[in-house]
């Protein structure tokens, strides 16, 4: 399984690209038809507090899926994105499932 992991227009964390490759690494041994994966860190001026966004896109048979979340910390919005990206993975496991 390929990552690709990209912080746009800041500088690069060597911790969330572990992190990030910790919690992908789980995901990739649960759904092995996971072909590969783009993650993007992006930093937005937001007066609320938010604006750290994190977008996730993966590459299965089929249409891709996709997930983004905007929270206080990267972190955060990395948890938000892939619990989306979970769920819609145990959706489309469903749908292949009879197929197979």
């Amino acid at each position: 399984m390929k990552t690709n992991i990209q912080f746009v227009q800041m500088p690069v964390s060597e911790t969330m690209e572990s992190y990030v490759h910790e919690k992908l690494d789980k995901l990739y041994q649960k759904y092995d038809w996971v072909i590969k994966s783009d993650v993007f860190f992006k930093k937005e001026n937001d007066p609320k507090g938010k604006g750290k966004i994190c977008d996730v896109e993966l590459s299965l048979p089929g249409p891709k899926i996709y997930a983004t979340s905007n929270e206080k910390n990267f972190e955060l919005a990395f948890k938000e994105s892939l619990s989306d990206i979970q769920k819609q993975l145990k959706k489309r496991k469903q749908t292949m499932k009879p197929h197979m």
